[in-house]
């Protein structure tokens, strides 16, 4: 008996796995693919072409007033969909209106501002900060960190599939190192217990389940900052740890914002721009600043500079003469 062809959408998770993009990825890529789809009153895809993907596009730029990332985020989804769900080729030009992309400067505290914010939290959430601060990590680098990524010795955290799936090396800042250390022993003794629960595993990236079947369930892998509870894996059904939310840090950021009364728009990605800020105030070359953020192009690296520029710091106003 033939087996009903897939729906578009199971076929769309399916290559989304087979390329081991992660499930935020998975769940965003669906919902524009759907929101297309429903756009165009349910045509399948198979049906449209550049045309109505243009005329999505302009929708979410012109009706929507969505900003130029979120207008890129659908079209790599919709182009997704076309080479390798259904092996399409798209014919014509993109040219729909697109998105404009705001030139932002950064938001950036004082060296005083930055640790007032971090003395105002307390501990699980204090020691993200201090790391998002002290290493420069984005805030899901610093969710996603695992046991084997640290390295005490050489004072450094080796950052894991970083933005655009690269690795990079950034320091461990020896402030955080004590507290961290401690952190790592009552997790290591969560684990074991885990494990002695009949529990233990966690999620491992690239199929390398498959390859190493234990390693699952080996301390190195397992996340540095652990959810309080196991929890379901949407896509195995198994039960595991998985890492932390994200949105606990996010209202701890906010409430330690309010409560010191910094007077800048400030989120846990703000520490990151210190981070670079600070140490080029310190004289540190831009390329080195450039290798530690892990940014590919060195003009990204150069906003900072900018930053650097602003009020009296580079330019004497003509009150003041």
């Amino acid at each position: 008996m033939n087996q009903p062809p897939k729906k578009i959408l199971d076929q769309t998770r399916e290559a989304i796995r087979l390329k081991h993009y992660s499930i935020r990825t998975e769940e965003t890529y669906v919902n524009w693919i759907t929101r297309f789809i429903l756009f165009h009153n349910k045509r399948h895809p198979r049906e449209m072409g550049m045309p109505e993907i243009n005329a999505f596009l302009t929708h979410l730029a012109v009706e929507q007033h969505v900003a130029a990332s979120t207008q890129n985020q659908a079209l790599s989804a919709i182009l997704f969909l076309y080479r390798h769900v259904l092996d399409q080729e798209l014919e014509g030009n993109l040219d729909s209106v697109r998105a404009k992309r705001p030139q932002h400067i950064p938001t950036v505290l004082s060296k005083e501002e930055t640790l007032k914010v971090i003395g105002c939290m307390s501990g699980l959430h204090q020691l993200m900060a201090q790391l998002l601060y002290g290493s420069g990590l984005r805030l899901m680098e610093c969710i996603r960190l695992r046991a084997k990524d640290l390295d005490f010795e050489y004072k450094q955290i080796v950052v894991r599939d970083g933005k655009g799936e690269k690795d990079r090396v950034t320091m461990l800042p020896e402030a955080a190192i004590p507290v961290l250390q401690r952190h790592l022993r009552h997790v290591k003794l969560l684990h074991e217990d885990d494990l002695a629960d009949g529990y233990g595993e966690v999620y491992l990236p690239y199929a390398l389940e498959r390859k190493y079947p234990n390693a699952s369930r080996e301390w190195i892998w397992q996340y540095v900052f652990p959810a309080n509870k196991l929890s379901q894996d949407p896509r195995t059904g198994l039960t595991r740890r998985h890492h932390v939310d994200e949105s606990g840090l996010q209202k701890a950021v906010r409430e330690a914002v309010r409560r010191t009364g910094v007077d800048k728009r400030v989120s846990c990605h703000t520490f990151r721009h210190c981070f670079a800020t600070h140490l080029l105030e310190n004289g540190y070359d831009i390329r080195t600043v450039q290798e530690l953020l892990g940014h590919k192009d060195v003009k990204t690296t150069m906003i900072y500079t900018h930053v650097l520029q602003r009020g009296g710091m580079a330019v004497k106003s003509p009150l003041d003469d």
